[in-house]
């Protein structure tokens, strides 16, 4: 299938089933049916580093898709979910499994990898 052919059947619905919320993407993680695909720039990760993350800016995806699972949902994420989204569609364009991590990084991390929630969830993705 072509891009624009790709494009062409886009739909609401379509989309919709390309986002996972944060809980989900944790249970999929632990039972080793997902990954996440972290798509920021290296200076992004300065401040913040995912150390259960597959780490590859988005504009390096394309030079980059052969270190990315076949057989799993790569979970693409970035600090709000705007450049995630791009990035879901492309790989799934390009034949892989991909959702968009909803709310991106910041929800993820703001629900579920501070305070005492931290240790647990680590553990599990680690």
């Amino acid at each position: 299938m072509n891009f624009d052919d790709f494009v062409r059947n886009l739909s609401i619905s379509e989309l919709g089933k390309t986002k996972i919320e944060p809980e989900e993407f944790i249970k999929l993680f632990k039972e080793k049916k997902a990954i996440l695909l972290d798509i920021r720039e290296d200076f992004e990760k300065e401040v913040v580093k995912f150390p259960f993350a597959i780490e590859i800016p988005i504009n390096k995806l394309p030079d980059n898709l052969e270190k990315l699972p076949k057989d799993k949902i790569i979970v693409c994420a970035c600090p709000n979910a705007y450049r995630s989204v791009f990035a879901t569609n492309y790989l799934n364009y390009k034949g892989f499994n991909a959702k968009n991590l909803t709310g991106g990084l910041s929800k993820l991390f703001s629900e579920h990898l501070n305070g005492n929630k931290a240790k647990a969830i680590l553990d599990v993705l680690s």
